[in-house]
């Protein structure tokens, strides 16, 4: 605050609540005397904060980002903003690498809990910041000597990619700007967020870290040090890189770009435990872009494999980060998510899963609207799909001249246009499954009027016509890529999915059953095994 001295000439006349009417003194003013409002207790949390990161005591900043600031957040600042970096420079005696790290906890924190969300200055702030702290640790010619906890990094990448997608939307939405936002969104702010300096980024921490050669050499059952490079070797830079790879996957998938998003992750092989990483909001998020990639490339038996995998391992660790309200609700919803692809993907690729997931999907009601599905109601493939679907996002602001409207649903109509142009050609498949399903030999003119009972009167000849292209559709649809080894999730053989196989021979269809009855012996001698082993290891305690 300024003293009475400052302004003995009595220009400046204070109201009751301290303000002059010049805009640039009020701001001073309530700077100060807000800030003179911070809490002890957050005071000395920053304080201490600020020691534990320059000590690199990964333990207690581990402690205190993902317990001590959550409880602060909720008790102090529920609904309003941290105190903003001025405020906190004079406690933490300007610490510049601090002041960083905080602006990044500062602007998650109002994007997550501020009512209306940021302002458009808030989002360039944001993007500058995380310019700053990418500047500080890619551009110096050795590492810089900073740790933090690995969950820190994590949320700081996929916050990274999530505030992109977020102005993307926002830059996208005209109907509720004003004048003065409009004209910094097309003149002034063009290059903030901009899809090249997000892909920029990811790209470089990959590249500093050399994580693709550390994972392609682990694979081979070498030593990742020795490929890994100055950078690479610590666990600051090398995790960075990993976490990199998986945002290229979520941002090509916000994009649509099914197959590059597949691509990023060659080094890690989605399909085996990773020894890199052990956060489970990482490994749930890229298996749910991962299985959303695979079941956009029509390669279903993949992705029911990775949404299975992932929703058993769901169910075997939820009391382990239950508690921590601020993940738990963002693995909740994707967990939802995965259930409702995986449903789509069981009505298109019928096969079996396992039976705790099979308990899920029939406890939650699922099954009626995958009786639906299975029936041909498009509305109900139509709603799965957007509330799973990703949010898209167009990698182009909006142009200068165009009307001013809403376009932040154009990206979302348009991946929702080819989903159900690909389910709208495999609508009469379920109904074809089911007929086949109770006969080995079937005459084609007769499945043909079962398939069109609704035309008795149509010519044969057409009828039979229409169900050839559709049985040609059941063979070439049931037919799909399926990863069987390698690190490339893009590998794979052409499989048949189908429990049933057909020929046609002089006007009759000949079907075989080819499911493989299930070894209910070998799953009980395996739980009698294991029962055995852990009465033994009780025996012993």
């Amino acid at each position: 605050m300024y003293s009475n001295n400052d302004y003995d000439d009595n220009d400046y006349m204070y109201d009751d609540y301290g303000h002059t009417g010049d805009p640039t003194m009020d701001r001073e003013y309530e700077r100060g005397y807000y800030g003179s409002q911070i809490p002890d207790v957050v005071k000395k949390f920053l304080i201490y904060f600020r020691n534990v990161i320059n000590e690199g005591s990964t333990d207690d900043i581990q402690q205190l980002y993902e317990t001590t600031f959550p409880k602060l957040s909720e008790t102090h600042f529920e609904k309003r903003a941290w105190p903003d970096e001025d405020e906190v420079a004079n406690i933490v005696e300007n610490d510049a690498v601090f002041i960083i790290l905080y602006k990044e906890l500062y602007y998650r924190h109002i994007h997550a809990r501020i009512q209306g969300g940021p302002s458009l200055d808030q989002r360039v702030a944001s993007f500058l910041n995380y310019c700053n702290f990418f500047n500080y640790i890619l551009s110096a010619p050795q590492p810089v000597a900073l740790e933090l906890p690995d969950i820190w990094l994590w949320e700081l990448v996929d916050e990274f990619v999530y505030q992109f997608q977020n102005f993307a939307q926002y830059r996208a939405r005209l109907v509720d700007k004003s004048e003065e936002e409009m004209d910094q969104l097309m003149t002034n702010n063009m290059k903030v967020w901009n899809i090249l300096c997000v892909l920029n980024v990811l790209h470089s921490l990959v590249q500093i870290s050399n994580i693709k050669q550390q994972l392609d050499t682990a694979a081979q059952g070498g030593d990742p040090d020795s490929v890994a490079g100055d950078f690479g070797r610590l666990p600051f830079y090398r995790m960075l890189g990993y976490f990199s790879l998986v945002g290229l996957l979520r941002v090509h998938s916000l994009l649509g770009d099914y197959h590059q998003a597949i691509k990023v992750l060659e080094p890690i092989e989605v399909h085996m435990k990773s020894k890199y990483c052990d956060i489970p909001a990482c490994k749930i998020s890229t298996s749910y872009y991962v299985g959303f990639a695979y079941m956009m490339m029509r390669r279903y038996a993949d992705a029911i494999r990775t949404f299975s995998s992932i929703l058993l391992y769901i169910q075997r660790t939820k009391q382990f980060y239950q508690n921590r309200t601020y993940q738990n609700d963002q693995i909740n919803k994707q967990t939802d998510q995965m259930y409702h692809l995986l449903a789509i993907c069981l009505v298109l690729h019928p096969q079996y899963i396992d039976e705790s997931i099979q308990q899920v999907l029939r406890e939650k009601n699922y099954h009626d609207n995958m009786y639906k599905m299975q029936c041909g109601d498009l509305e109900v493939f139509k709603n799965f799909f957007i509330f799973a679907c990703p949010k898209f996002v167009s990698p182009c602001p909006p142009a200068a001249d165009v009307p001013v409207e809403d376009y932040v649903k154009e990206p979302l109509d348009h991946q929702t246009q080819v989903f159900m142009d690909e389910v709208r050609q495999q609508q009469q498949l379920p109904t074809i499954r089911s007929y086949l399903k109770l006969y080995t030999t079937l005459p084609i003119e007769k499945l043909a009027s079962f398939m069109d009972q609704n035309n008795r009167e149509g010519d044969d000849d057409r009828k039979v016509a229409k169900l050839l292209t559709h049985l040609l559709c059941f063979k070439h649809k049931m037919k799909n890529v399926v990863w069987t080894k390698g690190s490339s999730g893009l590998e794979g053989k052409f499989q048949s999915g189908s429990e049933l196989d057909f020929y046609i021979d002089n006007n009759m269809i000949h079907i075989a059953d080819t499911k493989v009855s299930h070894r209910y012996g070998e799953f009980f001698i395996r739980k009698i095994l294991k029962f055995e082993d852990l009465n033994r290891r009780l025996h012993k305690i």
